[in-house]
């Protein structure tokens, strides 16, 4: 999916709304109003404030599971709003990583290599917290909270039974990078040092004096969907590119292979994590 397929709409204040979630809003403002209810008298009674009522109506806000359950009871759907709930995960991301969420969380093989910052199914609430505050142009407060809500979901992957097969190969730098803060960093190298002792779980890291490095054109993943061949993804400057192609994903495929072999191995990377962490 590109990034032309999805073109959100915006409002008077200039903010993007995603288009599916204005559609859902819109199906809620007709069940309530149908209902007779007002969103003040609609949210006293499933327990939200106005605010967030009237902000998912708009579009502005992906309502959450309890909400749509609420809504659900006191409108009497039919089932039609916990009809869209799979909709409404997918609209936790942005519009051009929802394919990619989509085939991760289902995927038997996830292989991620990472120059810049640690990869999101790795990363703390407060390193993720981080990188959305940090972002430029500036998120809202509820949008950090959105989109660190929707990062952190994506663990689960790490925790499915049976278990897909993980590998990261990191840059040193990124390890080094204080990112939010030392606090928050060193709490995000131990969380690496115990999901790496995870057994479906390989994470490796690629020292800075290399001297011979196949990663350069950038970072990238690997999927192998249960039922579908191996894809490969690459993001740079919000956009997202799909490699489904066989020669090309073997090209990527390939180049993976050597980073992975020119890097640190798995026990001596996790090493490396400990004897950073006695540095600081």
């Amino acid at each position: 999916m590109s990034e032309g397929e999805h073109v959100a709409q915006r409002t008077e204040t200039g903010d993007a709304v995603d288009p599916l979630l204005r559609a859902i809003g819109r199906q809620i403002k007709f069940l309530r109003e149908r209902a007779g209810l007002t969103q003040a008298e609609l949210g006293e009674r499933i327990g939200y404030g106005v605010d967030l009522v009237s902000s998912v109506e708009r579009g502005r806000r992906a309502p959450k599971p309890q909400f749509i359950d609420g809504a659900e009871r006191v409108l009497d759907a039919g089932g039609l709003l916990r009809a869209v709930q799979d909709d409404l995960d997918r609209a936790r991301y942005p519009a051009r990583f929802r394919e990619f969420a989509t085939l991760e969380a289902d995927a038997v093989e996830i292989h991620t290599y990472s120059n810049h910052v640690i990869p999101g199914l790795l990363q703390t609430d407060g390193y993720a917290r981080a990188i959305y505050t940090m972002r430029r142009p500036a998120l809202t407060e509820e949008k950090i909270e959105q989109q660190v809500e929707a990062r952190l979901s994506r663990h689960a992957a790490l925790d499915r039974q049976p278990p897909p097969v993980l590998s990261f190969v990191i840059e040193e730098v990124v390890l080094r990078r204080p990112l939010g803060g030392m606090p928050v960093l060193r709490e995000q190298l131990r969380h690496l040092l115990r999901v790496g002792q995870l057994r479906h779980v390989e994470i490796q890291v690629m020292p800075t004096h290399r001297e011979e490095h196949a990663g350069l054109v950038g970072a990238m993943t690997l999927l192998e969907p249960a039922d579908q061949p191996r894809v490969a993804y690459t993001e740079s400057q919000g956009r997202s590119t799909w490699f489904t192609e066989h020669c090309d994903v073997r090209i990527i495929d390939a180049r993976y292979g050597i980073i992975r072999a020119q890097a640190l191995t798995p026990r001596e990377s996790l090493e490396f994590i400990e004897q950073l962490l006695g540095e600081r």
